[in-house]
């Protein structure tokens, strides 16, 4: 047991750099929306140096005027519209958690309420407040819109969660303690499956164009949350292939139009 409470604070040291480095280079030198700043923040907060790598392998830009470019593989888009929804459900979920878990309630209390608390702030939240603006500045519009993919893609999450936290849990009952470092630890884990298991869902959402994938303030204008903006860059990329009944599925402009995310 001193060897696993060893590798858990040498994981969460790691996770500290981590954190150090994707908040340093997300808010000072990478042009991604606002909200997929705090979404890779918090993600690498509870993924450690996994996420970290993926910010460097999927979002952080490689050269100066290269991010649109960069993002445009259907693994990224994915990713992107992962990390977004990841951000909000397991923020929801972990805070749930700690609370009952310091309220000493029973554990299928504890499971519920980390289900209904991270659905509502992953689609009150991350979800809706984040994309009315997008979607014609309506709040209540936002949440219809965002409601079903949201539903989806937070049942991915909880399905790769639940069972991390319940099983390790009830082998080792000091990571129910919301003191206790293996608490983190098992927060962690959770956070990672969660990952895993919401990534195919989230491949298909965005290639059924119900969710948006990764993008860049300058595809969409300054925000990178104008519908507008989209809009136009939605047009332009039509005449450019001489489709006028609409973008393929799933595809992107030349300069990563669609940088809104649903998820």
């Amino acid at each position: 047991m001193a060897v696993l409470d060893g590798a858990l604070i040498a994981w969460f040291v790691l996770t500290g750099l981590s954190v150090a480095y994707v908040a340093w280079d997300a808010f000072t030198a990478n042009p991604e929306m606002t909200v997929m700043k705090w979404g890779w923040l918090l993600v690498t907060l509870y993924t450690g140096p996994i996420g970290a790598a993926l910010y460097v392998l999927s979002c952080k830009e490689p050269g100066p005027g290269a991010h649109e470019g960069f993002i445009q593989p259907a693994w990224k888009q994915a990713l992107g519209s992962t990390i977004h929804c990841l951000a909000g459900d397991a923020t929801g979920v972990i805070v749930a958690a700690t609370i009952t878990g310091l309220l000493g309630l029973p554990m299928w209390l504890d499971t519920l309420s980390e289900y209904v608390f991270g659905f509502l702030f992953g689609l009150l939240i991350f979800q809706a407040l984040f994309m009315k603006d997008m979607l014609g500045g309506s709040y209540a519009r936002a949440v219809q819109k965002t409601l079903l993919p949201e539903w989806y893609s937070m049942n991915a999450v909880m399905a790769g969660m639940i069972p991390v936290m319940v099983i390790l849990m009830n082998r080792d009952m000091t990571a129910m303690e919301p003191t206790s470092l293996r608490y983190w630890g098992v927060m962690s884990l959770a956070a990672l499956v969660g990952m895993v298991v919401a990534f195919p869902v989230n491949w298909w959402l965005v290639a059924s164009r119900l969710k948006h994938g990764m993008g860049t303030v300058r595809a969409l204008g300054r925000g990178g949350h104008s519908l507008e903006a989209e809009q136009r860059l939605d047009a332009a990329q039509r005449a450019a292939r001489g489709a006028p009944g609409g973008a393929t599925p799933g595809t992107l402009s030349p300069a990563g139009a669609h940088g809104g995310l649903h998820g």
